[in-house]
C-alpha cells in the first residue's frame, strides 16, 4: 500500500509540472518578462565598415496614393474594411490601373506590363504625403504661378509635337526626375542600393537613373555645396549624403530648370532619408522644401519593401518607338492638313 502511494504522488507531481510548463507557453498567457528573455531582438545588419546596410532591391509599387482621397479627408489611416476594398477593386480591374484612376482608353502598354501594385502601403497611410497634415502639395507661390503662366504662353507660339523637345523628358528617355523616380509608378518600381565607405550608389529600374551620392562625415553646412557652381545643374541634381545615427540622409540641390515637379523650381532642395527598421523594410521619407515654389515644405513616407527580383536593363532610346511615331504622326496630320 505505501508502494502505491508513492507512485501515486510521483504521478501527481509529474503532470503537475506538465500542466504548469504547458501554461507557462501558451500563446496569450505568457508574462511580460518571458517574452523578453525568449524573444530575440531584431538587430540592425552592418557593413564591413559599420554602416547600417542597406544594400539590396527593394520595391516601392503600392495603391497608395500621392494626394489623399477626398473620401478619406481628415484621416491618416485607413481601416481594414476600407484596405480590403480597394485590394479588391484593384485584383479586380481588368485594364491593370488603379481602382480610382478615371482612364478609361486602352494604356499604350499591355495590360501583363504594368504593375500599379496591388496593396496598400503597410503603414495603412491614405496617402503618401504625411505632412501637411491634410495629405495635399501645398499650394503655388505667387512667383510659381507666373512661371506656369509664363511656360504655357510659350508653348501657345509651338505645337505639341513640332520637336522632339516639346515632349516630356519621361516620353524622350531622359529621367523621370526627383522625386518621381523613387515614387511608384506604372512599372519597374524598383531601386537598387550599394554601398561602399565612402559612396552610396541609388540606382531607379525606370529609366535607369543612376545616382552616385558621395558621403561626408558629418552633416553638411547648409547651402554649402563643394561639388558643383551654382552654373552647373543637372536633371537629377548635385547630391551629397551623410550618417545621423543609423539613417542615411541624401540632400540634393542644383536642379536643371527642365526637370520641374508639381511646380517646383531649380532652387528646390531634396532631403531623403533611408532608415532601416526591419530585414525587409526600409521606412523612406523625403522632404520637398522650395520657397520660391510653395507656400510650404512638404513630406512623403512611405517604405521600401525588399525584394529578390532582379534589376534589368531598361533599354528606353533603343525602344522608343512612341516618341519616334508621335513625331511621325504629328508630320503626317500637318501634311493632311496641308493637302486639304
Amino acid at each position: 500500500m505505501t508502494r502505491y502511494l508513492l507512485v501515486f504522488v510521483w504521478l501527481s507531481a509529474l503532470l503537475s509540472t506538465g500542466v504548469a510548463a504547458q501554461s507557462a507557453v501558451r500563446p496569450g498567457s505568457e508574462a511580460p518578462s518571458a517574452i523578453a528573455s525568449n524573444s530575440k531582438p531584431w538587430v540592425l545588419p552592418r557593413t564591413s565598415a559599420g554602416q547600417p546596410d542597406l544594400e539590396g532591391v527593394w520595391n516601392f509599387a503600392m495603391l497608395t496614393p500621392l494626394e489623399r482621397p477626398r473620401e478619406f479627408a481628415g484621416r491618416e489611416f485607413l481601416t481594414d474594411a476600407e484596405v480590403a476594398d480597394l485590394e479588391r477593386r484593384a485584383a479586380e480591374r481588368e485594364d491593370g490601373r488603379p481602382p480610382d484612376d478615371p482612364r478609361t482608353e486602352p494604356s499604350v502598354h499591355p495590360v501583363w506590363w504594368l504593375d500599379y501594385g496591388k496593396h496598400v502601403a503597410s503603414t495603412r497611410r491614405t496617402s503618401l504625403i504625411v505632412d501637411p497634415p491634410d495629405g495635399q502639395v501645398p499650394a503655388l507661390t505667387p512667383d510659381a504661378r507666373r512661371r506656369q503662366a509664363a511656360r504655357a504662353e510659350a508653348r501657345k507660339t509651338r505645337g505639341p509635337a513640332d520637336g522632339p523637345e516639346d515632349r516630356n523628358l519621361f516620353e524622350r528617355c531622359i529621367t523621370r526626375g526627383l522625386p518621381v523616380s523613387m515614387m511608384p509608378g506604372p512599372y519597374n518600381n524598383h531601386v537598387q542600393i550599394v554601398q561602399t565607405q565612402e559612396h552610396v550608389l541609388l540606382v531607379t529600374e525606370m529609366i535607369h537613373d543612376a545616382r552616385v551620392v558621395p558621403l561626408q562625415r558629418v552633416k553638411p553646412v547648409p547651402d554649402a555645396r563643394p561639388m558643383t557652381t551654382s552654373a552647373l545643374r543637372t536633371w537629377l541634381g548635385d547630391s551629397i549624403g551623410h550618417w545621423e545615427g543609423d539613417t542615411l540622409v541624401v540632400e540634393t540641390t542644383h536642379f536643371d530648370e527642365r526637370s520641374s515637379f508639381r511646380g517646383s523650381g531649380p532652387n528646390l532642395r531634396l532631403t531623403e532619408r533611408f532608415s532601416r527598421v526591419s530585414d525587409n523594410t526600409i521606412d523612406y521619407r523625403v522632404i520637398l522644401n522650395d520657397p520660391e515654389s510653395w507656400v510650404g515644405p512638404w513630406t512623403m513616407a512611405y517604405p521600401l519593401t525588399r525584394t529578390d527580383a532582379q534589376m534589368y536593363e531598361y533599354a528606353c532610346h533603343e525602344g522608343n518607338y512612341g516618341l519616334e511615331n508621335i513625331l511621325r504622326g504629328a508630320r503626317a496630320t500637318e501634311k493632311a492638313g496641308k493637302d486639304r
